[in-house]
């Protein structure tokens, strides 16, 4: 081999390689930091976006508790690459297991980036209601994610849960107790949330969205329920599903509510004029509630279509 070739074949080499990284590079969850809320407790804030390939899918609220004994993650993010991000930022900060990943609900940007987290050892939470609203909407999820992430939603899916909470669930990841709440249909028909009893932390899942317009996808007047209950536990923080982590429960779930109320009493009158649905969500649509919310055109219209549906038949 004369020097010439060993010179591009190493040259070639080096641009094999140079693609190589690249291409791992755009494929990896963008931007992944955490912050650490209280002891224990790291939070990594999604992008206030719906999912593109640019964002990778990273657009909820995911994180993990550590205790004495082992690490829960909860929600395991909107891919592959970003559960791997997580996963490899635990293994950076502690040497202890990943014992349990706690589902909040079963939306895809908080659940498909399981099979990063995936060992015999995890055991996968979730509400009872998840494996059936999972299985219903799977396909359609997986689908989604393909069209939207190309190449780079490959390997990403949810897992099935193994413990499945119905009502109440004590977990110990040693000296340190989390308490798991299955609620009655909210956000969804499967809404989860976990507090943390040492920092009197609350990961709400998306039954709290901060400065992101709430989206029904379960039952509004449930949801307002659930909302007075969270209310009265009085966490010292709150980690939603969305935006910012909050410290002052009253202040933090009042923007959502006020949507949810002004959302019901406008379909209420609509149904009491006799408006259909069409001319409800033509009507409402272009309402602009109290609050400016991020991603509102994208999602009110749906929110009027959903209340609409939920109150039609009340009376």
């Amino acid at each position: 081999m004369s020097l010439r070739q060993a010179g591009w074949q190493s040259t070639l080499a080096s641009i094999v390689l140079l693609a190589g990284t690249l291409l791992t590079q755009a494929t990896a969850a963008p931007d992944f930091s955490l912050e650490k809320v209280a002891d224990g407790i790291y939070v990594h804030r999604g992008q206030q976006q719906d999912a593109t390939a640019a964002n990778g899918g990273d657009i909820a609220n995911i994180g993990y508790i550590v205790g004495d004994r082992c690490v829960a993650v909860i929600d395991s993010g909107g891919s592959l690459a970003i559960g791997t991000a997580l996963r490899d930022a635990i293994r950076r900060a502690t040497a202890k297991p990943v014992c349990y990943v706690i589902h909040t609900h079963v939306h895809p940007d908080h659940s498909f980036g399981d099979a990063a987290f995936s060992d015999p050892a995890t055991v996968f939470v979730a509400h009872a209601e998840y494996p059936a609203a999972m299985a219903a909407r799977r396909d359609g999820f997986l689908a989604n994610l393909k069209n939207t992430l190309g190449a780079a939603a490959d390997g990403s899916d949810s897992a099935a849960p193994s413990l499945l909470v119905s009502d109440h669930e004590m977990l110990d990841l040693g000296n340190r107790r989390l308490s798991l709440q299955a609620w009655p249909t909210a956000h969804t028909n499967n809404d989860l949330t976990v507090f943390d009893e040492r920092t009197q932390t609350l990961w709400t899942g998306d039954l709290l969205f901060v400065d992101r317009i709430p989206v029904v996808d379960g039952r509004a007047l449930g949801w307002l329920k659930v909302m007075t209950a969270l209310r009265a536990l009085k966490p010292a923080h709150l980690i939603p599903g969305h935006g910012p982590v909050q410290h002052d429960v009253d202040a933090a779930f009042a923007p959502q509510r006020q949507y949810l109320d002004q959302l019901i009493s406008s379909v209420r009158a609509a149904l009491k004029a006799g408006s259909t649905l069409a001319q409800t969500v033509e009507t409402l649509g272009n309402q602009l509630p109290q609050k400016a919310w991020l991603l509102f055109d994208d999602y009110h219209r749906r929110n009027v279509t959903a209340v609409y549906t939920e109150l039609e038949w009340e009376n």
